[in-house]
């Protein structure tokens, strides 16, 4: 199982460092990644494995929320199936 996370705000120093290092403490292995600034604004997408996440799944959105909240970015975790359900023709 996977999940896709955006983040989304003013670009900073640190900001992938911030995200891996919460998806790290909750065990979800980052398997792909892109990231783009665009003028100040930083925007990223990642694809990560979530089989062995030590939480729940509510949990670990809340927990990458909360992150966001506290160095100003948006970031969202949506669940693989959400996503392919949402973008199927």
């Amino acid at each position: 199982m996977k999940a896709v996370v955006t983040v989304i705000g003013k670009d900073s120093v640190g900001i992938i460092a911030d995200v891996s290092n919460e998806c790290a403490k909750h065990n979800a292995n980052i398997v792909d990644i892109t990231q783009s600034v665009l003028k100040e604004y930083f925007a990223m997408i990642m694809l990560v494995e979530i089989e062995k996440i030590q939480t729940d799944f509510s949990s670990f959105q809340g927990a990458l929320s909360r992150l966001g909240e506290e160095k100003g970015l948006d970031i969202r975790v949506m669940h693989e199936d959400i996503f392919n359900s949402m973008h199927r023709i």
